[in-house]
């Protein structure tokens, strides 16, 4: 079960291309990682492959249909449990044929599947789901549980293929691993997109997808990155080698023309004290003219080329540029109460979320961790205390102080907007445009993606956009609330971004799988969740 990519294109709607000629292979029982800097068109090459976007040119060549685990971001969200497994013309046949209803183009649709309720539940059971009303919509579940039962059809239908686009988001620690054994023990063909380091340390092969270009290095994450370091320490040497060359043949460059016009003058003064016939000196200070221009124009030539070679070099190391970003802290004092919840529970129908009301306070300084299993209500505490929803049991109190969420969806996003005029929006500073286009240049927005629509950026684009937002504003928040915010982003900029949060000032409150970035930030408290 393999799968084979050759020359493939892909160009936005706004006739920007962004795949070009893009050739890779799989081969059967391979786990491949697909890795690159966010934006460079990781999520659609396997939406691509996955039959969800049409390429502009290009073959795909697969030797079966393969099973697709999307990244979340809300799209999936008005879909069936049923619906986002594929089984919902099955489960709706058996359901008519149980009923009564001998139709025979029921027992086609069902095909003989009649343990379909069964194999579903020991898929859930798998994952440790809890029971799922297969009718329900995915927008009443946290993102750890989309993820999960996305998941599950990976038991539910023993794919040969199988893509995984960022398939650790939002999953808790028991799922993470969950996912690891199953790579181990597979013979599955298998193409993933992650930022997670663990789960690219376990596959045989790393492709890197650059902006028209992808690389092949056979080996884990770790051998990939020991082999970008060599390559970024030779392109620095060659870098600072191309520069001393240029200076060199500047400086030579100066000095021919130096001495060539002192030859000159001294033909002339020369020719004037033989009192050469005029046509004579004419003519030998058009042959020196003539000279003069001949070897500027060769050392202009080799300048020209040595200049070349130089910001050639100098792109490819500007490529590797990392995130720049700076938070804000606000210069609230510490240890004003914030936030104070009090008996504090939400009601899901009959039942209630947390088996004992919550009681906690929140004041200026703490940096706390909200930590529980999927579908434990972790974001819906961030919302009950921000005011977002409103408590079915129990009331949160909470002082004037201002905050800033960024939440799974990137919902401080419009989507309909250009990503210039959402940084547009909150430029209530009335920075002028080139400052603006210089702030999202540093948080690796580059000038090819300011036309687009937010709706059409890739997960981690839309967290460094908001990131960009906050910065323009210049928002000084006295609370950061944080959901599983490293999710999205590359390595290289959740090391950035993992700083910034470190330095920041203000009171933090973070929802985060990432023990790493839990780790570094220095949370001093923890909120657990049954």
């Amino acid at each position: 079960m393999s799968i084979i990519v050759n020359a493939l294109s892909y160009v936005h709607a706004n006739g920007d291309a962004l795949l070009d000629s893009i050739s890779l292979s799989v081969a059967t029982g391979e786990k491949a990682a697909l890795v690159g800097n966010n934006g460079v068109g990781k999520s659609t090459l396997l939406q691509i492959i996955a039959g969800q976007r049409q390429a502009a040119s290009g073959e795909i060549v697969l030797s079966e249909k393969p099973y697709y685990v999307p990244q979340h971001v809300g799209q999936y969200d008005s879909y069936t449990v049923a619906e986002v497994l594929g089984v919902a013309e099955k489960l709706k046949a058996l359901r008519a044929i149980l009923s009564g209803d001998a139709a025979e183009a029921h027992f086609t649709t069902l095909a003989d599947d009649w343990e379909l309720e069964e194999r579903l539940q020991a898929a859930f059971e798998s994952w440790h789901i809890k029971t799922l009303d297969l009718d329900q919509t995915l927008g009443g579940l946290s993102g750890g549980e989309k993820t999960k039962v996305f998941l599950a059809g990976l038991f539910l239908h023993s794919p040969g293929i199988v893509l995984l686009d960022e398939p650790t988001n939002h999953l808790d620690g028991t799922s993470r691993l969950r996912l690891y054994h199953w790579l181990s023990q597979s013979k599955t063909t298998v193409l993933i997109v992650s930022h997670d380091r663990a789960l690219l340390n376990q596959l045989d092969t790393t492709l890197e997808l650059g902006k028209g270009h992808l690389e092949v290095y056979g080996g884990n994450y770790d051998f990939y990155q020991e082999q970008k370091r060599t390559q970024r320490e030779a392109l620095k040497a060659q870098a600072d080698e191309h520069e001393k060359t240029l200076k060199q043949a500047q400086q030579k460059a100066r000095d021919l023309a130096e001495q060539r016009q002192k030859q000159e003058s001294r033909g002339k003064a020369q020719g004037q004290k033989q009192a050469l016939p005029r046509i004579i000196a004419g003519g030998r200070k058009t042959q020196a003219e003539q000279s003069t221009a001949k070897l500027k124009e060769v050392h202009q030539e080799k300048l020209q080329d040595l200049s070349g070679q130089l910001r050639s070099v100098r792109t490819q190391l500007h490529q590797t540029q990392p995130l720049h970003l700076v938070l804000e802290s606000s210069d609230l004092h510490h240890g004003k109460l914030l936030i104070e919840a009090q008996h504090l529970n939400q009601h899901l129908g009959e039942s209630s979320l947390w088996p004992e009301p919550l009681q906690f306070q929140i004041c200026s300084g703490d940096r706390i961790r909200i930590q529980g299993p999927n579908g434990s209500g972790k974001t819906t505490l961030l919302k009950l205390a921000t005011g977002q929803l409103t408590p079915s049991q129990g009331e949160v109190t909470r002082a004037d102080f201002s905050y800033v969420y960024l939440d799974q969806e990137y919902s401080l996003l419009a989507s309909e907007l250009t990503v210039f005029e959402q940084v547009q929006r909150f430029n209530n500073r009335q920075l002028l445009e080139h400052d603006l286009k210089n702030l999202l240049h540093q948080h690796q927005l580059p000038r090819a993606s300011w036309d687009r629509t937010c709706d059409s950026l890739s997960g981690g684009e839309k967290m460094k956009l908001a990131l960009c937002c906050l910065q323009v504003s210049q928002n000084r928040p006295d609370l950061l609330l944080l959901d599983e915010p490293t999710n999205n982003l590359d390595l290289t900029s959740q090391q950035i971004f993992t700083r910034a949060v470190k330095d920041f000032k203000g009171s933090l409150l973070v929802i985060s799988h990432d023990e790493y970035f839990i780790e570094e930030i220095q949370v001093n408290r923890t909120l657990s969740l049954a």
